[in-house]
């Protein structure tokens, strides 16, 4: 029996095309903006709100943003240790959770969704915590 393709709502769509984007761009050392704007050609113009704001948003505080992630993983697993699934949907999710008014739960839903489905068996739990922690000491300015 053939497996089947999970189901997604249209904002974990959009979600999982801004995490198509943060990964091809790293993977070939190219800029968010650049891999963004490929990906709308190729897909003739059309591309979520979600996903552009994510990107975006990710672009413009992503040193922040790694600071946060790094603030809340173990020396043991350093920000470039974790598998690139993970690091980018941890860069998504801490966007969210800082720079938007989404709520971190829905988020940190959202991010964990992707990695039981996208990531190693490991992946989900880590990510619930680091997103947790994230949440929990989330900055009181912007």
């Amino acid at each position: 029996m053939a497996e089947r393709a999970p189901h997604y709502s249209a904002q974990t769509k959009a979600r999982k095309a801004a995490l198509d984007i943060l990964f091809m761009a790293e993977q070939r050392g190219a800029s968010l903006s650049e891999t963004y704007t490929e990906q709308r050609s190729l897909s003739g113009g059309a591309v979520r709100d979600l996903t552009r704001d994510i990107v975006f948003g990710v672009a413009e505080h992503f040193d922040e943003i790694d600071q946060r992630i790094a603030e809340c993983t173990s020396a043991a697993w350093p920000l470039d240790r974790m598998p690139s699934v993970d690091r980018n949907l941890a860069r998504m999710a801490i966007y969210e959770i800082d720079y938007t008014p989404t709520p971190a739960g829905a988020v940190i839903s959202e991010a964990v969704r992707l990695a039981g489905d996208l990531s190693t068996d490991d992946s989900p739990t880590f990510l619930n915590g680091l997103l947790a922690k994230a949440a929990g000491a989330k900055p009181t300015t912007n």
